[in-house]
């Protein structure tokens, strides 16, 4: 008996996506998993650009894609949406900034499979345009730059913490769905509920995207600022799944700031300071030439910037996060 290739819905969650939107969805309708076995929901969270209009012009004339609403405008609540009138015995969630390689799906399908794992996803391939876009995509994807965070730069498959753009069985994400409080960091929040009921993720390489990565340090301050503030609401919930790599940024931004206080005081807090941000800087330096080696000086120079802008953002964030969400504290839960 032949056995029956899995039905696989894909649910895309957009918004002022007009630049990436097409070639998203070009890719996914490139996928050799069949085209009578894969469904595409893509949500749209109040665009104000020409995102729907592109989306609907790829959507046109596929049977089983879909373009619709998300008046909550927020990722978490487009995924629950897709997740809710799912079809397909396996669900994806898709961002509008991702491109798929054309054996993505199937690919997936196979790891769901071999591994008997409760969510599987690829590692994270940023690309970005110009120095600092290929600054930061270097930086995102090293461990210097995120820690141990393995589904950033897994190079054979593995079990991790958290995946990019989980693949599971539709009844997994049917029993967990995403924390609509969460305005970031949703996708760790789940996986750390899903670990907390003994299930497991994993990382396979041979699933391949691309993602468009920050094309500014202001960009990328803001994002890994958010990621900072809004992983101390995912840490309030699952206080078991904290990792080193978690405190490390916030770590770094009070040993400066203890530093920088004794520095006022006097001459040995003044050596502590000097100590610090010189150990701190040779680290960079090192990280640099260690994944810029071979690139552009522009490059080197925006890597070596992005790596102290990463770091801070996110320590800063967790600061915020920490008097923002204090009452989550007390609930041992974050409020919802």
């Amino acid at each position: 008996m032949v056995p029956t290739v899995p039905t696989v819905t894909l649910v895309v969650a957009m918004r002022n996506e007009a630049a990436h939107i097409a070639n998203c969805l070009d890719s996914i309708a490139a996928q050799d998993h069949p085209a009578d076995r894969l469904e595409v929901l893509v949500y749209d969270g109040e665009s104000d650009d020409d995102s729907v209009a592109i989306a609907l012009g790829r959507a046109d004339g596929r049977p089983g894609w879909a373009v619709l609403p998300n008046p909550r405008r927020i990722q978490a609540a487009a995924w629950n949406a897709g997740i809710a009138i799912a079809t397909g015995d396996i669900v994806g969630i898709v961002s509008g900034h991702a491109v798929l390689a054309p054996d993505y799906v199937r690919r997936a399908v196979e790891a769901i499979e071999a591994t008997g794992a409760d969510m599987v996803g690829g590692p994270v391939n940023a690309v970005g345009g110009g120095p600092i876009g290929e600054a930061v995509s270097i930086a995102i994807s090293t461990p210097f730059g995120v820690g141990g965070a393995r589904h950033h730069y897994a190079t054979e498959r593995t079990e991790v913490d958290t995946v990019f753009m989980g693949l599971a069985r539709r009844e997994t994400y049917q029993r967990f769905p995403f924390d609509e409080s969460m305005v970031r960091n949703q996708d760790d929040e789940l996986s750390y509920r899903l670990l907390d009921a003994g299930g497991r993720i994993v990382c396979d390489p041979a699933i391949v995207s691309a993602y468009t990565s920050r094309a500014t340090l202001e960009g990328l301050w803001t994002q890994y600022f958010d990621y900072g503030r809004w992983k101390v609401r995912v840490i309030q919930a699952h206080p078991r799944q904290v990792r080193i790599r978690h405190l490390v940024p916030i770590g770094l931004v009070g040993a400066f700031g203890v530093a920088g206080l004794a520095a006022i005081v006097g001459d040995a807090g003044r050596r502590l300071l000097a100590l610090l941000l010189i150990a701190y800087l040779g680290a960079i330096v090192a990280a640099t030439f260690r994944y810029g080696r071979g690139r552009s000086a522009g490059i080197m120079a925006a890597l070596a910037a992005a790596y102290p802008t990463m770091h801070l953002s996110y320590g800063f964030g967790m600061i915020r996060g920490l008097w923002q969400f204090r009452d989550g504290w007390r609930r041992r839960t974050p409020p919802r």
